[in-house]
C-alpha cells in the first residue's frame, strides 16, 4: 500500500518565498500537500496548536521582521511537534547553527537551496515523523487525546471544553485534516438538561445547521471543515476564532467608520445567507466572530429557517432568538423574512455607536414589548448623521425598513 502524500506546513510572511518552497517540495512529491501560514496576516499560532496533521514544518527566519528564532523556540517547546527545518540568510551562518542548537532538524540558506540535499532531508524527517506517530498511537495517552466526553473522535485532538448546553457540547480541538484548531460541536444526550427538545428535533436542527453552512461559501460566514459520526454521536468541526466575538470590540467606544465597516461585512454575510433562502433569526454580537485580520464571520445557524422550503422545526407559538436583538414580528411569533435579520443588525449598529442597547427591561417580555411599542432610539448630536440609518433598520414595520441586505449595502456609502 502506497504511503499517503506528506503534509508540510510552511511558516513565512513572504508569499513568493512560500511559493518557492512549495515548488521545491513538488519536485520530491508531485502530490505533496502544503499549507502556508503567514504570521503578519494570521498572527501567532494558538498555544495549544501542535501541528498534529503535518509531517514537517518549514520555518523562515524572516517571519515578523526576523523573529524566526523566537518562533523556533516556541514551537520546539510544544509536545509532539513535527520536525522543523529552518531557513536563514546566507550572510550569517551562525544563525542557522544556532537554530540547530535550539532544536531545528536542519537549516538551509534561504537564497541557495540545493534540491538534492533538500529532498533528502525532507524525506528523512517525514519518515522519522511517521515512525514517531506510529509509536505514539500505540500508547494509552493517544487514545485519551481523542476523547470528547464519552465520545472518541479520531483525527481530532482534545484541547478544552468551551461550552455545554441544550443537547450538544462545544470543544476546542485540533483537527489533523484541517491542520488547525477548530470548534467541535458534538451532539450528545445531555439528560441532565431540563426542557430538552425532542431527540428527533434536536438531530434535525443539528443537521440543518450543517446543511446551511455547507451551502454558504462566503468570507463573512464561518467555514465548516467536517461533519461526522463517532460512537453514535454526530459532530461538526468549524472554524475557530481566537480573537473572540464582536462583544469584546463593543465594550469600548467604537469609531463610527469602524462600526459602518462592520455593518457592511455583516450585511454581506446576510446577503449570502438570504440568497440561499435562509434566515438567521439569532443575529447578535455573540454570533458575530472576529478574525485576527479584523474581518467578521457569522456563526450559529442552529435557529436558522429555510424560507423557500418553509421548514420550521420550532413548536407553534414558541419564540426563539435573543430578546435584546429580536425584531418586533419575531418577538410576537409573527411570520418573519429577511427584514427581521436587518432589524437585528440595526440594534447591533446602535449598540456599537452608543455602547448600550436601545431597549432594556427587567424581563424578556418587557424587552420584546419595547421592540414593538417603544420609541425609536435617538442618537446624540455628534452621531446625528447616522440617525436615518438606525431608524430605517429598526423601523417597527418591516415595510419601512431596507427591503434586503443588498439595498442596505447600496445605501451605506452615503454615511461614510
Amino acid at each position: 500500500m502506497q504511503a499517503p502524500a506528506p503534509r508540510i506546513l510552511i511558516v513565512t510572511d513572504q508569499y513568493h518565498y512560500g511559493r518557492l518552497l512549495e515548488q521545491h517540495l513538488s519536485t520530491v512529491w508531485s502530490d505533496v500537500e502544503t499549507k502556508v501560514h503567514e504570521p503578519s496576516h494570521s498572527g501567532m499560532f494558538h498555544q495549544a496548536f501542535a501541528a498534529a496533521g503535518f509531517d514537517c514544518v518549514l520555518l523562515d527566519h524572516e517571519v515578523q521582521g526576523g523573529r524566526g528564532m523566537e518562533w523556533l523556540s516556541d514551537l520546539k517547546a510544544r509536545a509532539n511537534f513535527p520536525p522543523l527545518l529552518y531557513f536563514s540568510s546566507g550572510a550569517d551562518t551562525s544563525v542557522g547553527e544556532q537554530a540547530v542548537k535550539i532544536g531545528a532538524a536542519e537549516w538551509f540558506v534561504r537564497e541557495r537551496i540545493h534540491n538534492r540535499r533538500f529532498a533528502s532531508v525532507v524525506q528523512q524527517q517525514v519518515s522519522k515523523r511517521r515512525q514517531a506517530i506510529a509509536l505514539f498511537r500505540a500508547r494509552p495517552e493517544a487514545e485519551r487525546q481523542n476523547k470528547f466526553g464519552p465520545v472518541t473522535i479520531r483525527g481530532q485532538r482534545f484541547v478544552t471544553e468551551l461550552a455545554s448546553g441544550g443537547s450538544s457540547k462545544v470543544y476546542l480541538a485540533e483537527s489533523e485534516k484541517a491542520g488547525e484548531l477548530v470548534v467541535l460541536k458534538v451532539l450528545g444526550d445531555n439528560s441532565d438538561e431540563p426542557h430538552r427538545l425532542d431527540p428527533h428535533q434536536t438531530f434535525e436542527r443539528f443537521l440543518q445547521e450543517y446543511e446551511v453552512l455547507l451551502r454558504i461559501r462566503h468570507p463573512n460566514v464561518v467555514r465548516i471543515h467536517e461533519l461526522g459520526i463517532a460512537d453514535d454521536h454526530a459532530y461538526i468541526a468549524m472554524e475557530y476564532f481566537p480573537a473572540g466575538d464582536l462583544r469584546a470590540q463593543m465594550r469600548e467606544q467604537m469609531d463610527p467608520e469602524r462600526a459602518l465597516d462592520y455593518v457592511a461585512q455583516i450585511a454581506r454575510s446576510l446577503a449570502a445567507v438570504h440568497q440561499v433562502g435562509v434566515l438567521h433569526r439569532d443575529l447578535k454580537p455573540g454570533n458575530i466572530m472576529v478574525r485576527n485580520d479584523g474581518s467578521l464571520a457569522l456563526i450559529d445557524f442552529g435557529l436558522a429557517k429555510h424560507v423557500v422550503r418553509s421548514v420550521d422545526i420550532t413548536a407553534a407559538g414558541t419564540i426563539f432568538g435573543t430578546p435584546y436583538y429580536i425584531s418586533p414580528e419575531q418577538g410576537h411569533g409573527d411570520e418573519v423574512d429577511e427584514r427581521s435579520d436587518l432589524y437585528s443588525l440595526g440594534v447591533i449598529l446602535y449598540e456599537m455607536l452608543m455602547q448600550r442597547r436601545p431597549y432594556t427591561a427587567s424581563t424578556p417580555m418587557g424587552i420584546i414589548y419595547l421592540h414593538r411599542n417603544g420609541p425609536l432610539p435617538v442618537l446624540p448630536d455628534e452621531l446625528l448623521r447616522y440617525q436615518p440609518l438606525v431608524h430605517r433598520l429598526m423601523a417597527k414595520m418591516p415595510t419601512h425598513r431596507y427591503q434586503s441586505a443588498e439595498e442596505l449595502l447600496t445605501a451605506l456609502p452615503a454615511y461614510r
